[in-house]
């Protein structure tokens, strides 16, 4: 690993009123896992746009090496001839195509200008072999599970004869086990002498795998650790992504539990597609005011699907049970009746169902309530910006003004706007579905603070989150879900990583023998 493959000099990048990069120097040896960590905004993104072409040479300035010769790359294309595949956070599969249709899509395997499906499904079982993934190059790639598209992504990506694979936010979709699957990959693709550029929040991975590490912080290189010089730990790390230590990754808050704010007792949902399979069955939970409750549980567990079906039946079919407001019984038939009875549903997917991307902050903030800033169905708009400015400052939105569109925003400042719409829509319970998912280390604490601050006004919060130490970091009481059922729950102070796994085990075990 003693030879470098990728060097990075004095490269500056600007956008209008930004400076993105700001004569950041990186390099990468040969046959390493190099990791790129930093804040949302920092600009991870945008050298590796700069990298792959997408951000063409003249566009920035610096020079750009790769194998020993100046590159000078206008396209994505010009890129990836040369061996550099960048995979991005949004995989760009085609999902009504099979797998091997994706694999070489752009990188057809053709004899005398026709393509040759034989050639096409036969190397691609070799490239899915490679990935470890047992799957047939016939099935759509709809039709299996976001894990498995990674893997799809990065049989793809060996298609093209990847010397310098670069993986943004792999895992930030992904549950424990495809994760940890995903990178023993990467450490098989290294003994196979690819090198690998990670880029991650998830600092655990990053430690686990990484042979050193790039810091960046607001457009410049801080640092590069080594893993041989054991200087690679993850407060290391915190601080200077940061700028300063976060000796407490939660803060502190003293709960003022009230009475229940919200319940449901028996609360069924059965699937939209097959209305015959029951997906949530026989749920039953509440919390109080000032409280935050966890909702912990693996991947399809039913989490996602148990909350919004709550929110005014946004999805599900066939749903049956009840739900009290106050101690009072209520009705949740559509959306609106959820946000006129005060509960508010902030979703995981902030990209394409809680965010107008070509929206600006202002009209994001406001739309789930524009008859707050309305006269006689006309938008005051200079009331709509005081409400927009109020929550940016607030919720410390850093952008250029509240008509940054949310597309341009960092994925903490952009769910923070979405945190800003539906506090905006004043609920008394709010549900927060994945909130900190793919945000930085600084931003969640940020994100949490947010948090702490409505339990404290007496707001009740139902939190769910993949990550168990932010389950039990946040949480005043934990719920623990599996297979549609809730099979736990614990109090604060015996919530533990452990026997939260165990019931779920637990529970796997007993409907695995038929019990119920």
């Amino acid at each position: 690993m003693g030879d470098t493959i990728l060097e990075m000099r004095n490269i500056v990048k600007t956008f209008p009123g930004v400076r993105a990069l700001n004569d950041v120097t990186f390099s990468v040896r040969r046959g390493e896992i190099h990791a790129l960590v930093g804040e949302n905004g920092a600009g991870k993104s945008t050298l590796m746009n700069v990298l792959g072409g997408v951000y063409p040479h003249g566009s920035y300035e610096g020079q750009l090496v790769f194998d020993g010769e100046e590159c000078s790359f206008r396209t994505i294309h010009d890129c990836e001839r040369k061996g550099i595949v960048i995979i991005h956070q949004e995989l760009a599969l085609v999902p009504y195509l099979s797998v091997g249709e994706n694999i070489f899509l752009g990188n057809e395997r053709a004899k005398r200008g026709m393509i040759d499906w034989d050639d096409t499904h036969r190397e691609a079982e070799r490239l899915l072999e490679l990935v470890g993934l047992k799957e047939s190059t016939r099935t759509l790639v709809k039709d299996i599970s976001v894990g498995k598209q990674q893997l799809v992504e990065i049989a793809k990506a060996l298609s093209k004869n990847v010397s310098l694979l670069v993986l943004d936010e792999p895992t930030a979709s992904l549950n424990e086990d495809d994760s940890e699957h995903l990178l023993e990959l990467l450490l098989d693709l290294k003994a196979k002498g690819v090198t690998s550029i990670l880029i991650s929040h998830k600092l655990n991975e990053v430690v686990e795998v990484a042979d050193r590490l790039t810091i960046l912080r607001d457009g410049s290189t801080i640092e590069t650790l080594d893993k041989e010089s054991r200087s690679i730990d993850e407060d290391r790390i915190i601080k200077g992504m940061v700028g300063r230590e976060l000796v407490d990754r939660f803060p502190k808050r003293t709960p003022k539990i009230g009475e229940v704010a919200f319940a449901i007792k028996g609360w069924n949902v059965y699937s939209p597609l097959n209305p015959e399979r029951r997906i949530i069955k026989d749920v039953s939970l509440e919390v109080r005011r000032g409280e935050v409750v966890g909702l912990a549980g693996l991947m399809g567990a039913g989490r996602t699907e148990l909350a919004m079906s709550v929110f005014g039946r946004a999805y599900g079919a066939r749903i049956s049970g009840r739900a009290f407001k106050d101690g009072k019984e209520i009705e949740l038939k559509q959306v609106r009746d959820a946000i006129d009875q005060g509960i508010s549903y902030a979703t995981e997917d902030r990209k394409s169902a809680g965010l107008n991307l070509i929206g600006d902050i202002r009209e994001n903030t406001t739309i789930a309530a524009l008859k707050k800033v309305a006269r006689r169905l006309v938008i005051d708009r200079d009331k709509e910006a005081g409400v927009a400015e109020d929550y940016r400052a607030r919720l410390k939105i850093r952008s250029t003004s509240i008509r940054q569109k949310a597309g341009n925003l960092s994925g903490g400042n952009q769910q923070k706007v979405v945190l800003s719409k539906w506090i905006f829509t004043a609920p008394d319970v709010l549900i927060l579905d994945e909130p900190t998912r793919g945000i930085d280390v600084g931003a969640k604490y940020e994100i949490y603070t947010i948090i702490n601050k409505l339990a404290d006004e007496g707001k009740s919060v139902i939190f769910i989150s993949s990550e168990l130490p932010e389950i039990l970091g946040v949480s005043d009481r934990v719920y623990v879900m599996n297979e549609g059922r809730m099979v736990g729950e614990f109090d604060r102070g015996e919530a533990t990583q452990e026997g939260i796994m165990k019931c779920i085990m637990q529970s796997a075990r007993e409907n695995g023998n038929g019990k119920h």
